[in-house]
């Protein structure tokens, strides 16, 4: 499509269009650039209704299941937002669905390539491409809308941007800026100590977001009365004792959310040796079959009864937002014997069904094609929307798992998705631990799913096992015999891909904030091509590399492993400041790295991408002046580093390569990024790219 052009969701697809998924992409050439995604639900006015119309990061979904922000999936060189359109779940009031984004402080989005809007319906089938040709120097981007006409959804392609950013989109459209909040954000910010005692900016003009601005969309008008209700009493000043308006609330759940501590309480057991009463016991598991069924059986049953659980982990695949219900042990007839899912979903929502077949697999079980082929046949025939796979696997873009054939003669579409245990466990994580759930019943199933899948005997464990090509890799870089081309290469840098998604998803639920693998590549290589030149790379130089960005980080974690010194890197670069002495910058780095390991290397960055003097923070802290140049280059930062030894096994085992590159990311984190990022904000940390020299 091209700017301003329209079209009638219905001349799209076989039929009405119920649920659309809503795509947001764009290239970096750093691989730095993002945006944040925001969703206002306008009248027929053009504005908000209220304040429940304005959906972002902070409030993500709506209650009756219209919008949910669906965050980030691997796409291509980067990453693509996505967002879950129940049209059929909007308002009557509602005219418009207008889809935007925006980016951070100064950034804008001409500094970005192939912008762009998809549209998908709910099998993930695509229906259209908006490519934004020219979104020009703002930071604020209309990229369309979905709007009603004569009774039918229709879609727009705007491409309007805002030079005055978030700010000025939300408030065109009936949204309030509150600026108390703004102004007591930046207060706290100047009362934290800066990296060389800059003046700090108010995290509204760093961030340029709903949550940095205190958002408030305006509610419709009321009629004025003669005096204020005496339930809201006047708020005096802390100097003047002049009486001034209550602050209007900012959106947000009204009802609390139970979250579970991470640290379990003081046990009332006698003995350590006793073991807490749990609902899913794995002691009796004594098979793959049992824990295939137990696994399934125990999933199932609390994606039903824990509704906002069970819609994240469907609402990707297309299911409108409704009544869930799951069943096991079922039976589908196909040729002379019927077949046995391990599982069926079921969602009802206005009247229509969403159904979906379910296949499990646990431990290093693979999924087996001919199977899922048949799953996929016999959802086709019975008009099931979709087959989803899980097991402890990592599906890659690109990819897939299972390849199976697709009969485009049949009129029913199925789309076939696949679900890591590790994702299913990241879910449950963030609920539980940091955006909470509103039923405390809920809560405690989900802690007690989260026992069950960590525990060892579940077979629910994630990625676990680099493949067979991998001890053939490693011995043939030590031994300098493997050679471009070897297909076996492809398949451990496949393995190393799928190991960094599933790091990312265990550091991001531990930390509760969204972690993504960064793909950097040539503008138009695909995913396949980009593995390609890895594998190329890894037979030359021995190194398999990764960048993590972390989600309220500037800058990203580095992974390198050098198969030749089987040695682990991990790097974070953190930039110098625009004022003060290089002295002083050492002086206070070090003393700000008081509980980071003292073989922690730090190396200085200089002018044009070059190195000068390094050490361990150990000998640093007797010498910070030992960091600065002899010849006076000008320091444009310090790269933070910590080696570990890489394990020698291909499984998750206390020795395997896995389990060490896992300790090695989160002990990272936990002793020199995290720590860091406290202390300075996230406009003081690692503006540069870290490599992995």
């Amino acid at each position: 499509m091209i700017k301003g052009a329209n079209v009638a969701l219905g001349e799209l697809g076989e039929g009405e269009v119920g649920t659309v998924i809503v795509g947001l992409g764009w290239e970096s050439p750093t691989g730095e650039g993002d945006a944040d995604v925001s969703v206002l639900l306008l009248g027929e006015d053009g504005k908000v209704r209220g304040d429940t119309d304005l959906y972002f990061y902070n409030n993500p979904s709506a209650a009756d299941g219209s919008v949910q922000l669906l965050g980030k999936t691997p796409v291509g060189e980067g990453s693509e937002d996505r967002i879950s359109c129940d049209l059929t779940a909007v308002p009557e009031d509602v005219a418009t669905v207008l889809i935007a984004a925006s980016r951070y402080g100064e950034v804008r989005f001409d500094e970005l390539h192939a912008v762009r809007l998809t549209l998908s319906d709910s099998g993930g089938d695509p229906l259209l491409c908006y490519p934004v040709e020219d979104p020009g120097p703002v930071s604020a981007l209309i990229f369309g809308e979905l709007y009603r006409r004569g009774g039918a959804w229709k879609f727009r392609a705007v491409g309007q941007g805002y030079q005055g950013g978030f700010a000025a989109l939300v408030t065109d459209h009936g949204v309030d800026i509150d600026d108390d909040a703004a102004t007591e954000t930046a207060a706290a910010a100047e009362v934290v100590e800066g990296f060389s005692g800059e003046e700090p900016t108010a995290a509204g003009e760093a961030d340029g977001t709903a949550g940095a601005l205190g958002i408030v969309p305006s509610a419709r008008p009321e009629p004025e009365s003669p005096a204020a209700p005496a339930s809201v009493p006047p708020q005096r000043g802390a100097d003047d004792g002049a009486a001034r308006p209550a602050r209007p609330a900012r959106p947000r759940t009204a009802k609390k959310k139970v979250t579970r501590a991470a640290v379990p309480v003081k046990s009332l057991a006698e003995s350590e040796s006793w073991h807490s009463a749990r609902l899913f016991p794995v002691s009796a598991l004594k098979s793959d079959r049992d824990r295939e069924m137990r696994a399934t059986s125990v999933l199932l049953a609390v994606m039903a009864q824990v509704p906002e659980f069970g819609r994240r982990l469907t609402a990707g695949f297309g299911a409108p937002a409704g009544r869930m219900e799951t069943f096991t042990e079922v039976a589908l007839p196909h040729g002379d014997s019927p077949r046995r899912p391990d599982g069926v979903i079921r969602v009802e929502r206005a009247g229509k069904l969403w159904t979906a077949l379910v296949e499990t697999k646990t431990n290093g079980n693979a999924l087996r094609q001919e199977q899922v082929q048949a799953y996929a046949d016999i959802a086709s025939r019975r008009g099931y929307e979709a087959v989803i796979t899980l097991s402890n696997d990592v599906a890659l873009e690109g990819s897939p798992l299972v390849e199976i054939r697709v009969d485009r003669r049949r009129r029913n579409k199925v789309a076939l998705w696949h679900l890591s245990w590790a994702e299913v466990t990241h879910q449950a994580q963030m609920l539980i631990r940091h955006e909470g759930v509103r039923n405390a019943a809920h809560a405690w199933l989900l802690e007690e799913l989260l026992h069950y899948l960590r525990h060892d005997n579940s077979g629910c464990h994630g990625f676990q096992n680099m493949g067979p090509a991998w001890v053939p890799v490693r011995d043939g870089i030590q031994d300098e015999t493997l050679c471009k081309g070897d297909p076996r290469a492809l398949e451990a840098v496949e393995s190393w891909e799928r190991l960094m998604r599933q790091v990312s998803l265990g550091l991001g639920g531990e930390l509760g904030q969204r972690v993504m693998p960064v793909q950097r590549a040539r503008r138009g290589t695909d995913a396949v091509a980009r593995r390609t030149e890895m594998a190329d790379a890894l037979c030359q130089d021995g190194r398999l590399t990764a960048e993590l960005r972390i989600e309220g980080t500037t800058g990203t974690l580095g992974v390198a492993v050098d198969l030749r010194t089987a040695k682990i890197r991990t790097s974070f670069d953190v930039t110098a400041p625009e004022q003060g002495y290089p002295l002083a910058w050492a002086k206070r780095l070090v003393r700000d790295l008081a509980e980071a390991p003292a073989d922690l290397h730090i190396v200085t960055l200089t002018e044009g991408e070059g190195t000068g003097p390094r050490g361990t923070l150990e000998r640093l802290r007797r010498e910070p002046g030992d960091l600065l140049p002899r010849s006076g280059e000008r320091i444009t930062g310090f790269r933070l580093s910590l080696f570990k030894g890489m394990g020698t096994r291909r499984g998750n085992t206390e020795s395997g390569f896995i389990r060490s590159v896992d300790d090695a990311v989160s002990g990272f984190h936990g002793s020199v990024v995290g720590p860091l990022d406290r202390i300075y904000g996230k406009r003081r940390t690692g503006a540069r790219r870290p490599t992995a020299d």
